[in-house]
């Protein structure tokens, strides 16, 4: 008689592609789903009795930072606390992620794009096209999927962003742009300089509610425009994340903090851009330090948190709580005149940063009738999938997906359950998963195997950062 590896046992079921919604079994075998019914008769190996739980497409996570240089190893775990199966990291450098993801793996799928930093991947902050190709190229062998131009930390000139975009446009690799550039800074005229470098071609948008922090006006209006300024353009895909803190370097150079994005959270709470005004935003409470403590990163401010920020000797992460609730909650919710939302997707930037909350604050909006079950799920797991090109396998739980699952307590907003190709990342809320699968380039392949990671090919153009009703170009 057969016999399925694993069954999931009268959970609700919330699967809008497949357009299952309600009380149902679901088998695994072979790493795939195998049966969803209302009631399954096969036995199985093993057998979970997941009755008043909600079963969901695994968890992806679009934005998160799980490299030394960012986030670090303490990403893999966190990811996995926080329920999410499939994560796209946001910078690199692609390298550290991929050793960190071989030694600290706990089950998850993991792609990779690479930062475009004058100093470290490129030389200047005007990079010209031969530099850029030799960049995309050292990428795509280590393992990157693409780049990211990380203009709000790091800028390059509007015409070196240009081009990065144009690049990978031509050669099918995914980017991102962190708005700004040497002229123009992070806000809505970085958000509206952006869409116009893109020229067209396809882009990763990142944390919308990064632009509309109310830094030029009330920070309600200026969500609205930030989605009318991206509903001019079905060629760039964005994100946006509910979280208040946002995501810094505290490292500083010559006295300055490297990250302009640091510098500018500085001046916003009244401190000096300088290394004296960053430990006198620590003391005070203004800037938050991520203190590493039983396996994952948490905030600290105070004497303690100057203590370890001296002894990281700067090169530490940092908080600042300064994304106001009217921008981040606007932003999860406007939808456009064809009924889409107006942000594509809801991510967290978070992974070895302390806000990896899709279930704790994007199960908050289903539970004030903001959004629907179903909608949570399109916005968490649907559309991240398609636009990483992994709608095939990913984002669904039709018989033949990767068995990526993601069990919630809806009523605590919580997961107590997750699978990344059938098998266990998450039990009981206590972590279970080992390894990593690594999303990789053709040319990827070699350095991933040579970790010990496993693989999955993303051909070139498979990657599409576009609204998903854009026919194929």
């Amino acid at each position: 008689m057969m016999t399925y590896d694993l069954i999931l046992r009268g959970g609700h079921v919330c699967d809008p592609r497949s357009g299952v919604n309600g009380v149902a079994d679901i088998a695994f075998e072979g790493g795939k789903v195998a049966e969803v019914a209302p009631q399954i008769g096969t036995s199985a190996a093993r057998e979970e009795d997941v009755t008043d739980l909600h079963v969901l497409p695994g968890l992806i996570d679009s934005h998160v930072h799980v490299s030394g240089w960012m986030g670090g190893a303490a990403g893999h775990r966190m990811l996995a606390l926080a329920g999410v199966t499939t994560a796209l990291d946001m910078a690199g450098p692609i390298d550290s992620v991929m050793q960190i993801a071989a030694r600290t793996g706990t089950g998850l799928t993991l792609a990779c794009i690479d930062y475009v930093r004058p100093g470290h991947t490129v030389d200047t902050t005007n990079p010209e096209m031969p530099e850029l190709e030799a960049a995309l190229a050292r990428a795509r062998a280590s393992g990157a999927v693409g780049l990211k131009v990380l203009g709000g930390h790091f800028p390059l000139t509007p015409e070196a962003s240009g081009r990065v975009i144009e690049l990978c446009g031509r050669e099918g690799a995914h980017v991102a742009f962190h708005a700004g550039t040497l002229d123009t800074p992070q806000n809505l005229d970085g958000l509206r300089q952006a869409c116009e470098l893109a020229g067209g071609q396809p882009l990763h948008m990142p944390h919308v509610n990064a632009y509309a922090r109310g830094f030029q006006g009330p920070a309600l209006l200026e969500a609205y425009e930030a989605a009318q300024i991206l509903a001019r353009y079905p060629n760039i895909w964005s994100e946006s994340y509910l979280a208040p803190i946002n995501g810094n370097s505290a490292k500083c150079a010559n006295g300055i903090p490297e990250s302009v994005a640091t510098q500018r959270n500085l001046i916003a709470g009244g401190y000096s851009a300088d290394i004296k005004g960053m430990e006198q935003a620590i003391l005070d409470g203004w800037a938050h330090i991520h203190v590493y403590e039983g396996g994952v990163t948490r905030l600290e401010t105070g004497e303690t948190a100057v203590a370890a920020w001296r002894e990281a000797e700067t090169d530490i992460g940092m908080s600042y709580f300064v994304n106001p609730a009217d921008t981040s909650i606007t932003l999860a919710l406007l939808r456009r005149e064809t009924g889409r939302f107006a942000i594509d997707a809801l991510a967290t930037d978070g992974g070895g940063l302390p806000r990896n909350d899709l279930c704790e604050r994007g199960l908050a909006l289903v539970h004030l009738n903001a959004l629907s079950l179903s909608e949570f799920v399109q916005k968490t797991s649907a559309e991240p999938a398609r636009m990483m090109g992994l709608s095939a396998r990913k984002g669904h739980l039709a018989p033949g997906a990767d068995a990526d699952v993601t069990v919630i307590d809806l009523d605590r907003r919580r997961p107590v359950m997750s699978f990344g190709g059938g098998q266990a990342i998450l039990r009981g809320g206590e972590i279970v998963g080992k390894g990593t699968t690594m999303v990789v380039p053709p040319e990827g392949v070699a350095a991933a195997h040579a970790l010990g990671l496993e693989t999955i090919v993303a051909e070139h153009g498979s990657f599409r950062p576009v609204h998903h009703d854009q026919p194929p170009s």
